[in-house]
């Protein structure tokens, strides 16, 4: 029993959290990426990861409806619909650090490939705080939480991996 909350809460919380973790690792995927095609300008970066992320919050929002449908045999009442819409676009706060990093770089003020490096590793960190808001709650022992924030951590390094191999 997840400490405190109730089943339609706990939903309501794993649905927060999943779309903050598709969303970062979308993320994660095309910084590394502009990252690895050597010089790119800032604002080519800011308006490629732009496109990137309100595609993905676009495809988790319309999976989001379909599933819905599909589970409950109707359409989406105007509040469930809200309620999806802020769930999935509420999920841009945790991709905000890259934006504000290219955005320094693009007054002149950092290298471009800084910028992307600080974007990488501000996009792990969101992934392991994300695991920690995600299990803080649950009652675990330490080294339990300990090991479900080492593995995110874990995948975050392994996209960055397969990341930088795909891309030599």
């Amino acid at each position: 029993m997840h400490a405190g909350l109730e089943a339609p809460e706990r939903a309501e919380r794993a649905a927060f959290l999943k779309e903050r973790i598709y969303l970062t690792f979308a993320a994660l995927a095309v910084v590394l990426t502009l990252g690895s095609h050597g010089h790119v300008e800032p604002g080519d970066a800011v308006v490629t990861l732009l496109v990137t992320v309100f595609g993905t919050l676009s495809a988790v929002f319309t999976a989001d409806l379909i599933s819905h449908i599909v589970a409950h045999g109707r359409l989406m009442t105007a509040a469930e619909l809200r309620h999806a819409a802020v769930t999935t676009f509420g999920a841009l706060g945790a991709v905000a650090l890259p934006f504000v990093f290219l955005g320094i770089s693009a007054l002149g003020t950092w290298p471009v490939e800084h910028a992307l490096r600080a974007a990488a590793a501000a996009l792990v960190a969101s992934l392991v705080a994300i695991g920690w808001i995600a299990v803080r709650r649950i009652p675990l022992s330490w080294w339990q939480r300990l090991v479900a924030l080492g593995a995110e951590a874990a995948l975050g390094l392994g996209v960055i991996a397969l990341q930088l191999l795909a891309h030599g």
